[in-house]
This record gives structure tokens, C-alpha cells and sequence, in this order.
């Protein structure tokens, strides 16, 4: 019989747009806890170069789009962290998230326990990565890319000190 494994979402809502700073002491101290298996981040979008209208391809110099330090691993943010959905192995941790908001977060935020990603392989995997790929990834990583998207540019492993690894999205 095969052993049901129940993972706990949490979105974690400030009420601003953190600074890169700010988002690195969230990232360190979520990644410190134990049961925290990914973080998905979401935000407004800090592109490199202007993608559209009269400026195309002219640099976009915007001040929080830096290189942070997620226990150790170097990480570029590519949006101002707006939301964060984290994924945990259970419940028992859920006090310490709400502590590291408070601590943090003294303009506010909201935290919701729920589903906010998906755990099954749809057609668009298929379509994108073809029927050997989906069958042979890593089921943690199912729900992580956007078929737009390149899977380098969007998501990091961020590695736990036991050997496990813990991944990182932004969008």
C-alpha cells in the first residue's frame, strides 16, 4: 500500500511590495525551518531590459533588482516579492511563520492555509516537455514552471543542511 504523503500550503500576503532586503531575511528565516519543502514567490515583474513601447530593449536600471542570499545560494530577484506561497510537510510549524511576519512585517500581512499550486501533470507538460521527461521528473517539481517560461531562469534549489533540497520559484 502506498503511503500518502499530505503536504500544508500557506500564503503569507504582506500588504507592500518588500525591498530585496527585507524578502532575504523572509526567504533565510522560512528556509531555517524544518518542514518547509518550496517557496513559490510572486510580484511584480523587474525585467532587465523594457520589453515593449518606444524604450524596447533599452535596460531597465531598477533599484531592487539585486542578487540575495538564500542560505548561501546566490539568487537574482526577478520580481519585488508580493505574495509567497509556501509548501510544508505539516502543520506544526505554522506559529513560527506567523512569528517571522510579525517580526518582519509590521505594515501588515494576511495568512491563508490552503491549495495554491498543483500536484498533477497536465496536458501543457506533455505538450512542453513530452511523455519520458514528465514520467521520469521529480513529482515535487510538478506546478513549478510556466510553459512560457525557462525552467533555469525561474526556478533555484535552494539545498537544506541535512542534504535535502528545498526550491524556490518567483513569477
Amino acid at each position: 500500500m502506498s503511503e500518502v504523503i499530505v503536504m500544508i500550503e500557506v500564503e503569507v500576503f504582506p500588504h507592500r511590495y518588500l525591498k530585496a532586503e527585507t524578502t532575504e531575511k523572509f526567504l533565510n528565516e522560512i528556509y531555517s525551518l524544518d518542514t518547509v519543502e518550496r517557496v513559490i514567490i510572486h510580484g511584480q515583474s523587474l525585467p532587465k531590459i523594457v520589453y515593449y513601447g518606444p524604450a524596447r530593449g533599452t535596460p531597465v536600471n531598477h533599484s531592487e533588482r539585486k542578487i540575495i542570499n538564500v542560505h548561501g545560494v546566490p539568487v537574482e530577484l526577478t520580481v519585488m516579492a508580493g505574495r509567497f506561497w509556501i509548501t510544508l510537510k505539516d502543520d506544526s510549524e505554522i506559529d513560527k511563520i506567523e512569528e517571522i511576519c510579525k517580526t518582519l512585517f509590521p505594515f501588515g500581512y494576511n495568512i491563508r492555509i490552503g491549495k495554491f499550486t498543483r500536484d498533477k501533470v497536465t496536458v501543457t507538460d506533455y505538450i512542453k516537455y513530452g511523455e519520458k521527461v514528465v514520467n521520469m521528473m521529480d513529482r515535487s517539481l510538478i506546478g513549478l514552471t510556466d510553459p512560457r517560461s525557462r525552467f533555469d531562469s525561474a526556478v533555484k534549489i535552494i539545498p537544506k543542511e541535512k542534504g535535502e533540497e528545498v526550491t524556490s520559484k518567483e513569477q
